[in-house]
């Protein structure tokens, strides 16, 4: 299949290098906690407080249903990686089963979706610094994360690799040890929340779905955002060590990280807090640490918040660099933003979209606070636009392999495309929801603006070069013809 472009790089391959030049510098243990980082976002820490204030318990079964889906998700994502590893993922296999205005469109919107992602975290970890310190002005301590991430990822993809670890340690940590706690509290009734804690809990007010399922289903576009960034091991794919190994067992994985990080946790509180006690704007955790007793509880979920933030903005400044250049070197970025310096990393392009993301910090003080939220809902119209691409990537891939034209993938998605099809269907499901929500809607709206001024770009791109951007991959498509 790949041998016109593997074979040039077996030497550099067998150096630890990638075909695209990248040092492959990801360690299995790594690679795992970015899959299980990314899985769990500060849409679990502070965002579940509002949608158990709509939906009740039943918010439990929401997570586990989205759950569901972003595994068929990754599954699709994981076959395509292993039929062809490469570190532009996804807008790779938008451009080779779609086209190349589709790889330039997703590649655009997926950097789009970090940078303005990593302007909310950076603002958002700087307030929660505040917490312990408020007389240190917020600039300054944005300014000092935004320096110190960049550095990191400048150094190489071992060190990116290693703070990714460690932050995805804490959260998992923090989650873990608040399930046994709840746990503990069930069990044996210690606390000042044991005389109230039990299962009863899930349906003894209004039952299991209180507000109704309607109400219940409204909570899909909010469940779905706190899942953004799972397909960041995707990206991956070019620097890590072994991806034939690494991937499969990171995604095949998920299913339990989901199951015990949101399922399992949410449900050990809402059994120990009573989800009538739970209010927006309220993290969960912080909830059940108070009525549990614990006097550091609002410290600990704080600083594992902030840990959740620095570990999105780190990851951005990863996957930001890798897509622009993946964009260059298709002919869809300025050529500048595809060299690799001398460690390996991108760092031109990392440059670029950091200081974007720093022009962020200067916003949040001019732009008033609701506006600049609506700036960030595009995060959730791009992350679903980005899902969708995977999952028509994966349709089509199949397509080629049951038409003989294509090789088959070592990590077939169980379901073949049925599973695809339905995580579409799904998809377009909250798209509509996000539609009839008018707080939401605004996404649509920027969603929309921006597929204009890509359309615009794309076409003066192209009558300045007629013949269009670059379609390497189609060298994939043909050798395998």
């Amino acid at each position: 299949m790949t041998s016109a472009r593997v074979d040039k790089h077996d030497g550099n391959e067998a150096a630890g290098i990638s075909s695209e030049g990248y040092e492959r510098g990801l360690g299995p243990r790594q690679v795992q906690m970015i899959a299980i980082g990314g899985a769990i976002g500060v849409g679990l820490f502070l965002g579940a407080g509002a949608n158990i204030a709509k939906a009740g318990p039943s918010l439990i079964l929401m997570y586990a249903l989205a759950g569901v889906i972003i595994f068929f998700i990754m599954r699709a994502l994981g076959e395509l990686l292993l039929y062809r590893p490469v570190s532009g993922s996804f807008a790779e296999y938008s451009r080779e089963f779609l086209g190349p205005f589709f790889g330039y469109v997703t590649g655009w919107t997926y950097w789009l979706m970090w940078i303005v992602t990593g302007m909310a975290e950076l603002t958002a970890a700087a307030i929660y610094i505040n917490y312990w310190f408020p007389s240190v002005p917020q600039w300054v301590t944005a300014l000092v994360f935004l320096v110190v991430l960049y550095i990191a990822n400048l150094i190489s993809v071992k060190l990116f690799g290693e703070i990714e670890f460690w932050f995805s340690m804490v959260k998992v940590t923090a989650l873990i040890g608040m399930i046994v706690i709840g746990l503990g509290v069930l069990t044996f009734g210690f606390s000042a929340a044991g005389d109230t804690a039990q299962v009863s809990n899930l349906w003894a007010f209004d039952g299991f779905f209180p507000k109704g399922i309607g109400s219940s289903l409204m909570t899909l576009q909010g469940v779905m955002f706190a899942y953004l960034a799972v397909e960041l091991v995707g990206v991956t794919a070019g620097e890590s060590e072994n991806p034939e190994k690494t991937l499969p067992k990171a995604i095949n994985s998920l299913p339990w990280r989901i199951a015990l990080f949101y399922v399992g946790a949410l449900t050990v509180i809402l059994c120990v807090v009573k989800w009538t006690e739970f209010a927006p704007g309220v993290s969960p955790f912080v909830a059940a640490f108070a009525k549990i007793g614990i006097p550091a509880g609002a410290a600990i979920v704080n600083f594992v918040v902030l840990t959740a933030a620095l570990s999105s903005c780190n990851s951005g400044m990863y996957s930001t660099g890798r897509m622009l250049r993946d964009l260059a070197s298709n002919g869809e970025a300025p050529k500048a933003l595809g060299k690799l310096a001398a460690s390996k990393t991108p760092a031109i392009g990392i440059t670029v979209s950091v200081a974007l993301m720093g022009i962020g910090v200067l916003l949040n003080y001019v732009v008033p606070e609701k506006a600049f939220g609506y700036v960030t809902s595009v995060a959730t119209a791009a992350g679903i636009w980005t899902w969708m691409m995977i999952l028509i990537s994966h349709i089509r891939y199949r397509r080629a392999v049951e038409a003989g034209r294509l090789p088959a993938s070592s990590f077939p998605a169980p379901g073949g495309a049925v599973c695809s099809w339905i995580a579409l269907v799904f998809l377009l499901f909250v798209t509509c929801l996000i539609a009839y929500d008018p707080d939401s809607r605004v996404s649509l709206y920027v969603g929309a603006g921006w597929a204009v001024a890509l359309a615009i770009g794309w076409f003066v791109m192209k009558s300045k070069k007629p013949q269009g951007p670059a379609e390497p991959a189609r060298e994939y498509a043909d050798a395998a013809k």
